[in-house]
């Protein structure tokens, strides 16, 4: 018999409380899915979800008896959050569908936990631990688990065609807890409905893969993305540049102590034209700060191999270091890949080390002059007051950075004559 029972997560009092409250007076409730998929692969274990045969209306009603706070989520779906010592506990009536359109179901609420199961998606996902921590599987997903298979359940297609998303999961989960190659079945269901990821959202669309971009090595599930064509379905930028600078940012990332990050990995695998990528910020509808992350990547200039540290605090001050920083990342990525058998690849990979140490510490100097100043020396208000200061600028980096005030303000007196 498997089981979680000797979990700290599942031995948690707050959880233990939930799942008393629930189970008394013919209740049932039972932790579902991800809790139980983690705690048995040996990942760490986040949220904890728990689904009831209680509608939503009984599971207010007993928190409320018992003083447990009730947040009605997602009620219309039969989602309940339950808040025990500050920790929330997602709530959800057994349920099936009653009709699907690809994007969202309606649902019915229900007791039987053979159809709450097959309505899940991947047989890794349906599984249930009881309140004494016996493992439930309806759908073979501990099997599943076993040989780290992730499989749709029951019919490919009939899954898909509940929810298109399903077909972007399947990779994500792949990326997280696959292994060997994907699901015959599951792959060859994702590539015949790949277009009708057009019609979800570009915000459903985009969440499921910074989720999939944010796995320990998402290369594998990138690479059969590409040979089914859902990679060229949602990044048609990728289609002429290709994934095969994600292995060598992956290990530069072991290395470096990068934290995985899903933005460098999806700069590595998209060419830096600015107006592609806003094109593309635009259709997946980035966050203005995930827009100009791009955006200052592509803008930035080209890591030379040989590079003086003074030449390169002028391209941070005029560039930004944003950019550079991810300019530098890659480039260190891929010249530690090629360093064994290049000489020169490690010297470059040396020298992107140092420009990077240096970035990351590096705090832009402020410019001494004003326009203010500029006026005080007679130079009439208008176009002339900026050009002047910039100019003086330029020369105050070129100097990098060491003219100082009395020395520039000496200099502003020469031309406002």
């Amino acid at each position: 018999m498997t089981s979680v029972a000797d979990q700290a997560w599942f031995k948690d009092p707050a959880l233990q409380r939930v799942l008393t409250l629930l189970n008394e007076d013919g209740g049932e409730a039972r932790v579902a899915g991800g809790a139980v998929r983690n705690s048995l692969i040996g990942m760490p274990v986040g949220d904890v979800d728990i689904a009831t045969t209680l509608v939503p209306a009984d599971v207010i009603a007993r928190a409320g008896a018992a003083g447990v706070k009730a947040v009605p989520t997602g009620i219309d779906h039969g989602t309940v959050t339950l808040v025990v010592e500050r920790t929330p506990f997602e709530v959800t009536t057994l349920r099936r569908d009653v009709e699907t359109d690809g994007r969202r179901a309606q649902v019915a609420f229900g007791t039987n936990w053979q159809e709450d199961a097959e309505r899940r998606d991947l047989t890794i996902n349906a599984l249930y631990a009881t309140a004494d921590g016996t493992v439930i599987d309806l759908v073979g997903g501990l099997a599943d688990i076993e040989t780290r298979t992730v499989r749709f359940i029951g019919d490919a297609d009939q899954r898909i065609a509940e929810d298109y998303l399903r077909i972007l999961r399947f990779f994500r989960f792949f990326a997280f807890y696959g292994g060997g190659r994907p699901d015959a079945d599951g792959l060859r269901a994702c590539a015949r409905a790949k277009a009708k990821l057009a019609s979800l959202s570009a915000e459903r669309v985009w969440s499921e893969t910074k989720k999939l971009l944010s796995a320990p090595d998402p290369f594998r599930a990138l690479l059969w993305m590409r040979q089914s064509g859902v990679l060229t379905e949602i990044l048609p930028e990728t289609e002429k540049w290709g994934i095969d600078a994600v292995p060598a940012l992956v290990a530069a990332e072991t290395a470096c102590g990068w934290a995985p990050d899903p933005l460098l990995r999806l700069a590595a695998i998209l060419p830096p034209d600015t107006e592609r990528l806003a094109g593309l910020a635009a259709r997946l509808k980035l966050s203005r700060a995930e827009a100009a992350y791009l955006a200052q990547w592509a803008g930035a200039p080209e890591i030379p191999a040989t590079l003086a540290e003074t030449t390169f605090d002028r391209m941070l001050y005029r560039s930004g270091v944003q950019g550079i920083i991810v300019r530098l990342k890659l480039a260190l990525a891929s010249s530690r890949a090629k360093a064994e058998a290049d000489p020169q690849a490690m010297a470059f990979s040396g020298l992107c080390q140092r420009l990077l140490a240096r970035a990351e510490r590096w705090s832009k100097p402020d410019f001494p002059l004003s326009g203010t100043d500029v006026l005080a020396a007679g130079v009439a208000a208008g176009q002339q007051v900026g050009d002047i200061l910039r100019m003086l600028e330029n020369e105050w980096v070129e100097s990098n950075f060491n003219l100082d005030r009395a020395s520039l303000l000496a200099r502003l007196a020469t031309l406002a004559t």
